[in-house]
């Protein structure tokens, strides 16, 4: 029971991943002030959303097929006007940036406690907005001019284009007549300049993002 006029937040999780949507749909369906629903594609949202009024979407970056940054015009054009925050593993500066500029409340880091989810849930409820301390703020660096994607170096462009082709680092290294250490470090550099975690991540991030630099 929640308390005499507390309000009841509604809350719709949309991910693709059963074990980690039901999983924190339950724990948060404990809080008194939160009614949970939940479902796994931008499709089911709709659905979800047509039906109920919700005041904040957890939404994943990555479902499969989709992204979050197609959720938001489909909803607001099916006349959402909740809160939006990005739950997800990991998402670039890039992405970050397009979302917070589609009007996202925030991007939660889901490596984070459940507690501060809970804390960035209850922000965003709130009014007020939450970004992952690992970010730099997106606002701040466009405001200092950094609008487009970050540039890749000729070494950078090599590597990224031999990844994307399926070779291994040492086959990287005799490729390119380097040491398979220097070819790693390279792979770091692209990791932490597009803000992903994986061989695949950064594949399919070039793909979606950097494709004009290659």
């Amino acid at each position: 029971m929640t308390e005499a006029g507390q309000k009841v937040n509604h809350v719709l999780l949309v991910d693709d991943h059963a074990l980690f949507r039901e999983s924190v749909a339950r724990v948060l369906a404990m809080e008194p002030d939160l009614r949970i629903e939940h479902c796994a594609s931008i499709a089911e949202a709709l659905q979800f959303l047509a039906r109920h009024p919700f005041d904040l979407v957890l939404l994943d970056h990555d479902l499969g097929n989709e992204r979050a940054s197609q959720f938001l015009p489909a909803a607001r054009q099916a006349g959402f006007d909740g809160r939006v925050l990005v739950v997800t593993a990991w998402v670039s500066g890039t992405e970050a940036r397009r979302l917070l500029q589609q009007g996202v409340a925030g991007i939660f880091l889901k490596q984070a406690p459940l507690e501060e989810l809970k804390l960035g849930i209850r922000t965003v409820l709130a009014g007020g907005n939450w970004l992952d301390r690992s970010f730099t703020a997106p606002e701040e660096r466009a405001a200092a001019g950094e609008s487009g994607p970050p540039l890749f170096n000729h070494r950078q462009r090599k590597v990224l284009r031999h990844v994307m082709e399926g070779l291994s680092n040492k086959e990287i290294a005799w490729r390119l007549q380097i040491s398979e250490s220097y070819v790693k470090a390279i792979l770091q550099s692209l990791f932490q300049k597009t803000g992903v975690r994986t061989r695949g991540q950064l594949v399919r991030v070039a793909f979606e993002q950097y494709e004009d630099q290659l």
